[in-house]
């Protein structure tokens, strides 16, 4: 199977080796009697440098069965827009190879190069849970699924953050080479081959908070009350409105009800005592206002992804 990864100016120098070097893991692990893969770095520039200043050497694009489109940084200082705007022949490449039937495949935020090139208009897409807002507000026709680990849709795959690249390289190996090939490759890497979603990973905290003064005051007050009977009188009250307008006003600044904030906020807490503490998770569900653990573990499961008790033993901090 041949491989090609698109190097280009800014673009993170892993995530562009990252694939390669697990492939060839795989080829050794399937042995030389099994068809391997052929991988090369490649670009439309004779000459690339990634992100902090790594020169890479890279050759000219060629015929390939795949085109990995690595991530690059970006972040509330930098201007997506005139990133995206610099790389004109890499789109355009990008756009080359999906119209000759080339499998295109983005790792964390290449999905932006992706979408840039319009290669992901009414697609199913993830990308890091980090940006996956930015993305989906920049290009409204995607659909993206922000708590998936990878995501293909119509010959067209995208990863979610930087790990990520892992579980399509094992996907690739499993589908090119057999699920014993692929298990073996993951036990060396010391790579967990059986991730689904990228939930347990999300960290609210590093998300930008919607809304404004007043939404901001309501989800302050359901912060201070986590273990309290939710109370729409009372939380409408404490922000000196109806609960009509309540629940209208915050609906239209936060995209969600302050029932649903309550609950992520709980989950929000219940991980943080999982992880630090020795607490059993019935006592852990009462701190954030559940007496039935039941209840508490199953609203647990369906905001990360995983029960209480295996969230520990993955996060667990000494």
């Amino acid at each position: 199977m041949r491989v090609g990864v698109l190097a280009y100016p800014g673009c993170f120098a892993s995530e562009v080796f990252g694939v390669p070097d697990l492939l060839t893991m795989a080829s050794r692990v399937a042995g030389p009697d099994r068809p391997g893969f052929e991988v090369s770095v490649v670009s439309p520039r004779h000459r690339v440098v990634a992100a902090g200043g790594v020169p890479l050497a890279v050759g000219p694009p060629r015929e390939a069965d795949v085109l990995v489109v690595p991530g690059f940084e970006l972040g509330p200082d930098i201007d997506t827009a005139a990133r995206l705007a610099a790389l004109g022949p890499e789109l355009a490449l990008i756009r080359d190879r999906a119209a000759t039937g080339t499998a295109v495949v983005s790792i964390c935020v290449g999905a932006f190069l992706l979408a840039e090139a319009g290669l992901l208009d009414r697609r199913r897409v993830t990308t890091a849970w980090l940006f996956a807002a930015e993305l989906a507000r920049r290009y409204p026709g995607v659909e993206v699924l922000a708590d998936r680990l990878v995501v293909t849709d119509g010959g067209v795959t995208t990863t979610a953050a930087f790990s990520a690249m892992y579980d399509f390289a094992l996907a690739l190996v499993r589908r090119h080479s057999g699920a014993r090939v692929a298990r073996r490759t993951a036990r060396v890497a010391l790579l967990d081959d059986a991730r689904s979603s990228q939930a347990p990973y999300v960290d609210a905290r590093l998300l930008p908070r919607p809304g404004t003064e007043f939404s901001h005051r309501a989800m302050r007050w359901l912060d201070r009350h986590l273990a309290d009977r939710y109370d729409l009188g009372r939380l409408a009250a404490a922000c000196h409105t109806s609960s009509r307008t309540l629940l209208r006003r915050f609906a239209a600044e936060t995209g969600q009800t302050p029932l649903q904030y309550l609950q992520t906020a709980r989950v929000r807490r219940a991980r943080h005592l999982l992880e630090t503490t020795d607490r059993t998770v019935a006592s852990i569900a009462a701190a954030v206002g559940y007496r039935d653990a039941g209840t508490f573990a199953a609203l647990f499961a369906r905001h990360t992804g995983r029960r209480p008790s295996a969230h520990r033993t993955t996060f667990r901090r000494p």
